[in-house]
């Protein structure tokens, strides 16, 4: 059998790596690596900005992720921006062992277009409050990275409705001080100002109250230290 192509240090092209990987291959190595995929497209089908062709996978945060975030180098060694150096590394690695392209949510401006691809993928709305909503972690997204392969390969049909359409909506009312809202969608410094007061401190513990009670958040596997530390990212006074 012929063997496969190298460039001249003896590497296999990346074109080469991507055009043999499939989806179950990126489930996988993604869940090994303590992300899961929170969707999946053909950007010449679904028009994602920045992108024309090959295949998007979008990685996020389950279950799995905040362990193995807390017994990793970046965490321990006490060093600033501990989630977004975990996540460089990792979806890094995940993207030269697949012969992809990494993207990022973070390290802009310019940011990457993450939201308009998480709508284009047909597992993530727009909730009644404005946040994104996704099929299976709820309001409860944290999207680590992307995956971009430069050939498009068979991956789920995501064509469900929002899961919002036949929910009573609990998010919009959950806010105590009305932060998150169907008709404002986000007071930033409402939201501010109650995380300043005793009340308050229970989103900072526990997570946002709009957040955490819609139906859908509980699949997230969210421990509280995780929406804590995020919390704590959001609000540093």
């Amino acid at each position: 059998m012929a063997g496969r192509s190298t460039d001249e240090a003896g590497v296999e092209p990346r074109s080469a790596v991507s055009a043999q990987v499939t989806y179950d291959q990126v489930v996988s190595a993604s869940e090994a690596a303590g992300l899961v995929l929170m969707g999946a497209q053909h950007p010449r089908v679904s028009g994602a900005k920045q992108l024309d062709s090959g295949t998007l996978i979008l990685l996020g945060a389950g279950s799995s992720f905040w362990p193995v975030l807390t017994a990793s180098a970046e965490w321990l060694d006490g060093k600033p921006d501990p989630v977004d150096r975990w996540s460089l590394r990792v979806v890094g690695t995940l993207a030269e062992n697949l012969g992809a392209q990494a993207w990022y949510p973070f390290g802009g401006p310019p940011y990457s277009p993450f939201i308009d691809w998480a709508l284009k993928s047909g597992r993530t709305f727009q909730s009644p409050v404005g946040a994104l909503v996704h099929d299976t972690v709820g309001m409860m997204i944290s999207f680590r990275g992307a995956l971009h392969f430069d050939h498009e390969f068979d991956i789920p049909v995501a064509d469900d409705p929002s899961p919002c359409i036949n929910c009573p909506a609990p998010c919009a009312s959950a806010c105590p001080v009305g932060a998150l809202n169907a008709k404002t969608f986000y007071d930033v410094d409402a939201c501010h100002g109650y995380l300043r007061t005793p009340p308050g401190q229970a989103c900072m513990t526990q997570g946002c109250a709009a957040r955490l009670v819609c139906p859908l958040s509980a699949g997230a596997g969210r421990r509280a230290e995780q929406s804590a530390h995020h919390m704590r990212a959001f609000h540093p006074e």
